[in-house]
């Protein structure tokens, strides 16, 4: 799949597609329905499946550590959505100075002149350019004038709920997994590069795979039994903290993963983990003796899981 990062690489040869717009955070069952929309539209005519998303996105510009926790990162919806058929993904810089464009010079200038939309996959309830002024209606206008398809998305319905990031935001914080399971229509996983740590693990006898989170605030945090699946493809098992290790006096939010019976250096490489069941929540030791004792414990807890999953 092609990625464009930025409004000043698109090219004269990626004019004319089929296009949809939005964070498509978690790539959820819903997101899923328009894009297969997408991608049959494209192909009946002849013309490239294309998916619009804005990094940072755009409650991480405004609300800044307020903002809603993220599902996926960039390279996380990449994958989801080339797997999905999407041909092309547009990434675009949200900063304040596109947030203040006119509405009409964002369907003008970006969509009809730069990308020669064919037809815009849109919910009803889109609203862009400055002010917020431009909304489904405007788009439908323009799209007579200039002649493009706009279509209104739908929402995703399951058990007459509708499906969107911040249900699936909500079952996580309420450590419902299985929930978020049946919207995501997968288990809830992070991914991302293993880098050096501090090395505390190793000292207690549990050597872990650190990977930085590269977002504001994560939609879990605590214990949890994992499934990890390396770079290889090999699956394993083991057990996970997510947040920022209190006992330790760490700052930044990390997830570190102890895998099971595994000896091999990871650095450098990427990993997807796959929560499985929450065992605890992160809490604060009186000390390292007791933060040892409880790993022990979570460990004991998370290969009886791994057992029962696997039966």
């Amino acid at each position: 799949m092609q990625l464009i990062r930025g409004i000043k690489n698109i090219q004269l040869a990626d004019r004319g597609c089929v296009l949809t717009i939005g964070n498509f955070d978690g790539v959820h069952l819903g997101h899923q329905r328009i894009i297969k929309a997408l991608v049959e539209k494209a192909k009946l005519l002849n013309s490239v499946a294309t998916v619009m998303v804005f990094e940072p996105q755009p409650q991480e510009v405004f609300a800044k550590e307020n903002s809603p926790a993220r599902l996926t990162r960039l390279r996380d919806k990449y994958n989801l959505l080339a797997e999905l058929g999407v041909q092309r993904l547009l990434c675009v810089n949200f900063n304040q100075e596109f947030a203040n464009q006119s509405a009409s010079d964002f369907i003008q200038h970006l969509l009809i002149n730069k990308l020669g939309i064919q037809q815009l996959i849109i919910g009803d309830d889109f609203r862009f350019g400055k002010n917020r002024i431009g909304d489904f209606s405007m788009l439908q206008e323009y799209g007579k004038r200039f002649g493009f398809e706009v279509t209104d998305t739908a929402s995703y319905k399951m058990l007459d709920c509708r499906i969107s990031s911040t249900a699936i935001r909500k079952a996580l914080e309420k450590d419902d997994l299985t929930q978020a399971t049946s919207l995501l229509g997968r288990a809830y996983a992070i991914s991302g590069k293993v880098i050096h740590g501090e090395k505390n693990g190793r000292k207690f006898g549990f050597p872990t795979a650190n990977v930085l989170l590269k977002r504001l605030v994560s939609p879990v945090a605590g214990v949890y039994a994992v499934k990890i699946k390396l770079a290889d493809t090999t699956t394993h098992y083991g057990v996970a903290n997510i947040g920022c290790r209190p006992t330790l006096s760490g700052i930044r939010q990390q997830l570190e993963v102890h895998i099971f019976d595994f000896d091999q250096s990871l650095y450098g490489t990427r990993i997807e983990v796959t929560m499985l069941k929450k065992i605890r929540a992160e809490i604060k030791f009186s000390s390292i003796e007791a933060l040892k004792e409880q790993i022990n414990k979570d460990s004991e807890q998370a290969r009886l899981y791994a057992q029962h999953v696997e039966c």
